[in-house]
């Protein structure tokens, strides 16, 4: 009996803890994309091919899981759905993916994980424009999402205008060569802040497009094979008309991170991250979720600095700090949101109950 009561014990605690587990394991996964693509990018690749090669893995990946798991409950392809899915899969694979490594590039990927963070922040201001989103001036929690909206822009706009002195958390022997070319790193800064931001707002877009496309197409792993398959077919065109003058060499991958990158970012982030990720979600729910954001921005920096020798900013750190609490004001009020409709439902449910049960309890008295 008490071994018993003992292995229930530990049973109950790793089951309160496995959130935590499987949540700071996603931000290394995310961490870890932002790193490969980076190493990826530094050895020659092409962003065009690598989105891809990362989409078709991808696709491939989930396919399976897809056709078994929802054969089921997948509903039938409209018109309209599939429209819809050409949409995500612009805003996704080819515009978030595009101008994401793009400014990644320009910049570091210490830089764009940081960024990145102003994600949620968009995609409120854009579910108030659409009308999926309501905002009450007269409640804490929506004067909450504004405060955090606007402090999280300001994060943003510090990173833009504002560089400041560098800070190497590592000592690398690429320090140096990184030193020299921040000359003309400074000319691209600007630019590549300013794609990462227009990747900010296609994802955010995609977040928007996707939850009213769910409605129709309720089965969340077949609509993402569809997303990646789509997504790879549409870049593939952008790359062969962006890069016709480069030849046939581009496509060529070998045995170095240039396979390594897709084949990671493919399989882990958009394949084992989706499960894991749903599972998180279901248990915690999305507040939950987004509060570990950040920390994906923490390790990035440190691995981007050792292994890159990548030149943080005092502007960076500082606007990173900023967003963050910006977003912790937002999902702050998404959780007192969450918590009020919780408890409407839970106050409807009670009095359908009890008006269930009010005829049966007069017949029961006459």
């Amino acid at each position: 009996m008490e071994k018993i009561g003992v292995t229930s014990s530990f049973s109950s605690k790793m089951s309160k803890a496995r959130p935590y587990v499987l949540t700071v394991g996603l931000q290394f996964g995310f961490a870890g994309a932002y790193i490969f693509s980076m190493a990826s990018f530094n050895l020659g690749m092409n962003r065009f091919v690598f989105i891809v090669y990362r989409n078709v893995i991808a696709a491939i990946a989930l396919a399976p899981f897809a056709f078994i798991f929802e054969r089921k409950i997948r509903p039938k392809m409209t018109i309209s759905v599939f429209l819809r899915i050409m949409a995500l899969a612009f805003l996704e694979p080819v515009i978030d993916q595009g101008f994401t490594f793009l400014g990644m590039q320009y910049t570091s990927a210490s830089f764009a994980s940081a960024l990145m963070n102003a994600v949620p922040s968009v995609t409120f201001v854009l579910a108030v424009i659409f009308r999926i989103e309501r905002v009450n001036l007269k409640q804490i929690r929506s004067i909450a999402k504004v405060i955090g909206t606007l402090v999280t822009f300001g994060g943003a706009l510090m990173m833009i205008l504002y560089k400041g002195p560098q800070i190497h958390l590592f000592y690398s022997p690429n320090t140096a060569h990184q030193a020299s070319q921040s000359t003309q790193n400074l000319k691209h800064w600007v630019s590549g802040t300013l794609f990462l931001c227009l990747g900010c707002v296609a994802w955010s877009s995609f977040f928007i497009l996707q939850s009213i496309t769910l409605k129709k197409y309720p089965a969340e792993m077949s609509l993402a094979t569809l997303i990646c398959l789509v997504g790879a077919l549409q870049t593939s065109v952008v790359a062969l008309v962006a890069e016709r003058h480069s030849g046939a060499g581009i496509w060529v991958i070998g045995w170095d991170f240039r396979l390594y990158g897709p084949l990671y970012t493919g399989i882990i982030t958009s394949g084992i991250t989706y499960y894991v990720q749903g599972l998180v979600l279901q248990s915690r729910g999305p507040v939950f979720y987004t509060a570990f954001n950040p920390l994906c921005m923490i390790i990035t920096c440190a691995l981007g600095s050792f292994l890159f020798a990548e030149q943080l900013h005092l502007g960076s750190i500082i606007g990173a700090v900023i967003i963050a609490i910006g977003l912790y004001s937002v999902v702050w009020g998404k959780a007192k949101d969450y918590s009020a409709t919780t408890t409407a439902e839970s106050s409807v449910t009670v009095k359908q109950i009890e008006a269930q049960q009010l005829p049966i309890t007069s017949s029961n008295h006459v």
